[in-house]
């Protein structure tokens, strides 16, 4: 919705035709003055008849931008743009910890993204890896790297926290299974065994994933932890937020951009993210660690606070042997 917004805010460019999900021209707020759009429900009746509209409305000069990462069903006249953002789309990872319903969607676009390929489209996605992923699928797609995100500049931000932070670690992220929340809180527990109960905020909206932010509560009241779940935040106060944290740590296990990382990057905000490839794509972390270790996890905390672990004395064979035998 963020990187949907800044294009249709982008000066001197209009648009033929805009085919939107109803939710999002709710939030987009669109002006029919300026756009000509057509909403549609989700529903599978509703995307067929978005598909068709298109097909009909295409002429050969024309440039159909496929922003949902999904290239159309019927043949167009026009050239062909898909945006590709889900890396879940294109890799075939177990969508196991999905619920059902979201595994049944994405099976069914990947199925989609396969199956009506064409090597006349042309793919964009915003870092090497993804390139690299989507050209496994197709050795003939013409895929280009184009990345863009919003730009904060640090000197205008008036922020209430100026002087002080007041969160130690900040999650910008929602709450499916691969943003890794629960590997997050057992992490946050062990750094709670060890006497370390360092601050910490998410970001879950609790209309979307109301038993994720459940656990969320009752893990921090059962281990005594410090964290805090700010719900869903707006994106006027969102760069606010960012410098009110001393850090921003990034567990999630898939991400074709990682838009929370440019944005801390940008404002100078330390990142302790996963070592995977999607990380440095775009950042270069202060720590790293393995995301589905909450020890590996807590460990990157330590570090960062400058109380690491002691790694362990060998021993030789004879203190092993005494060991035994005493």
């Amino acid at each position: 919705m963020i990187l949907l917004r800044l294009i249709l805010s982008a000066p001197n460019h209009k648009f033929k035709l805009l085919q939107l999900d109803s939710r999002g021209v709710r939030e987009l707020r669109l002006s029919r003055e300026r756009f000509k759009y057509y909403s549609y429900h989700a529903s599978v009746l509703a995307r067929l008849r978005a598909e068709l509209r298109l097909w009909l409305n295409t002429r050969s000069s024309d440039i159909v931008i496929c922003f949902h990462g999904l290239p159309p069903l019927l043949p167009l006249k026009g050239k062909v743009v898909v945006f590709i953002q889900n890396r879940l789309l294109v890799e075939s990872k177990s969508l196991i910890g999905h619920p059902l319903l979201t595994r049944v969607r994405l099976t069914v676009e990947r199925c989609w993204l396969r199956f009506f390929h064409s090597p006349t489209h042309r793919y964009i996605v915003q870092t090497p890896s993804m390139q690299m992923a989507l050209q496994k699928l197709w050795k003939d797609a013409n895929v280009s790297v184009f990345p863009f995100a919003p730009v904060f500049e640090t000197k205008s931000i008036e922020n209430e926290f100026q002087h002080g932070k007041k969160f130690d670690f900040l999650y910008v992220a929602s709450g499916e299974s691969h943003k890794n929340h629960l590997n997050l809180l057992e992490a946050w527990r062990i750094l709670a065994d060890a006497d370390l109960r360092p601050s910490l905020a998410l970001t879950v909206s609790s209309e979307a994933f109301p038993q994720l932010c459940a656990k969320i509560a009752k893990y921090t009241k059962e281990h005594s932890l410090d964290i805090t779940n700010l719900n869903l935040i707006e994106p006027s106060k969102i760069h606010k937020l960012y410098q009110s944290a001393s850090a921003l740590i990034f567990p999630s296990t898939t991400e074709s951009f990682g838009l929370p990382l440019i944005e801390a990057k940008q404002l100078e905000i330390p990142i302790l993210a996963a070592e995977l490839d999607y990380v440095r794509d775009v950042v270069e972390p202060i720590e790293t660690f393995d995301p589905h270790s909450p020890i590996s996890i807590a460990r990157a905390v330590k570090r960062f606070l400058d109380q690491p672990e002691p790694t362990a004395k060998i021993h030789s064979a004879e203190e092993f042997l005494s060991e035994i035998l005493r």
